[in-house]
């Protein structure tokens, strides 16, 4: 790498979002990996990755479909208290998308995920609760996939950090005027998700 005129890319501080060590009701695992779903708002997994800007940490909470692979509902907070993540992604993510009693809702085991008042929430809809087992990432794929995704496309750990204004600005441009629209997924046939839906609506009649 001398020889070249090479240098490593350092590593960026690592931060910590699922807190698993509580005493809330965890759920089992009833998604299962099973990540090919057959209509729109039968599963929907949800995640919460750290953002690192000049000031500190910001916390991205999303709740994709599984069945488009769309970013319906997400949070862009300065804490990982539920108050910043999980309750106003969920709230969103409703606002955005009908979805009737029986849905699957997927998440790890977090403790924003657990506590009572998401779980009021989710009972609240009579969504049923998945959790993936401790320490299986795998478990919920789709979700990591997207985080991986948008620190790949939009993170690039040569730049310089963004500031937090600068943050909020790229994620919304990142989620709803790119990944929800123009971005090419591999998993809907190499379509955007919105010619995939308009496909969808063409065979149906029923707009998303």
């Amino acid at each position: 790498m001398r020889e070249l005129g090479l240098r490593r890319i350092k590593k960026r501080k690592f931060k910590p979002t699922t807190a698993s060590k509580h005493t809330y009701y965890t759920a089992p695992n009833i998604l299962d990996r099973n990540f090919q779903v057959h209509s729109h708002s039968q599963v929907w997994a949800s995640d919460i990755t750290y953002l690192q800007t000049t000031k500190g940490f910001l916390y991205l909470t999303i709740i994709i479909d599984l069945y488009d692979r769309k970013i319906i509902g997400w949070n862009l907070g300065s804490s990982l208290a539920g108050k910043n993540t999980t309750l106003p992604a969920l709230k969103m993510a409703v606002a955005n998308r009908t979805a009737a009693e029986g849905l699957i809702f997927h998440s790890d085991r977090g403790v924003q995920y657990a506590n009572r008042a998401f779980s009021k929430e989710l009972s609240s809809y009579k969504f049923i609760k998945s959790m993936s087992r401790k320490g299986c990432s795998c478990d919920n794929a789709v979700s990591e996939s997207f985080f991986s995704s948008l620190k790949r496309e939009l993170i690039d750990p040569r730049n310089s950090l963004f500031t937090r204004r600068k943050m909020r600005q790229e994620i919304y441009e990142f989620i709803e005027n790119w990944y929800n629209t123009k971005r090419i997924h591999t998993s809907l046939n190499n379509k955007t998700i919105e010619q995939f839906n308009n496909d969808y609506y063409l065979e149906t009649g029923i707009r998303i």
